[in-house]
């Protein structure tokens, strides 16, 4: 039997609104100790925002920490289900190159499948692996 997306994700991700300040979104990802958020509008997937996207997006451009989410954030990621196949959304993570991918459901967020989701269940000797498992640094 295949294996689906809903067996590996991380459950309950964080969603934040488009209009929610850049400062806001670093406040909660160093809180929640993640690297990436889920960017919706009413509540709707609208995109996705990493750590990454906050310091090249935004200060490495000028842009202030009371900007909005929504201006920086990666708008019309590669969404999967949690049903979907995970052979399907591995072979498109590669194709689209892309870390993180939230699960949506009806439009909302349920889930985020990570490249280290993965590593963890499919790969547990990898040094990713090793390293997602890891301890957050303090």
């Amino acid at each position: 039997m295949a294996r689906t997306v809903s067996e590996l994700m991380t459950t309950h991700p964080t969603v934040v609104e488009v209009t929610d300040t850049l400062r806001a979104v670093a406040e909660t990802m160093a809180t929640q100790d993640v690297g990436a958020l889920v960017v919706a509008e009413d509540g709707v997937v609208t995109g996705i925002v990493t750590d990454r996207d906050l310091v090249v997006r935004g200060l490495a451009t000028g842009i202030g920490l009371d900007a909005p989410v929504g201006q920086l954030a990666t708008g019309d990621p590669l969404t999967v289900a949690p049903d979907d196949d995970l052979v399907d959304v591995v072979r498109i993570m590669r194709e689209q190159a892309v870390r993180r991918v939230p699960v949506v459901e009806g439009g909302q967020a349920v889930g985020i499948l990570s490249i280290g989701d993965l590593a963890v269940a499919l790969d547990p000797d990898s040094a990713l692996a090793d390293i997602s498992e890891a301890p957050p640094n303090d």
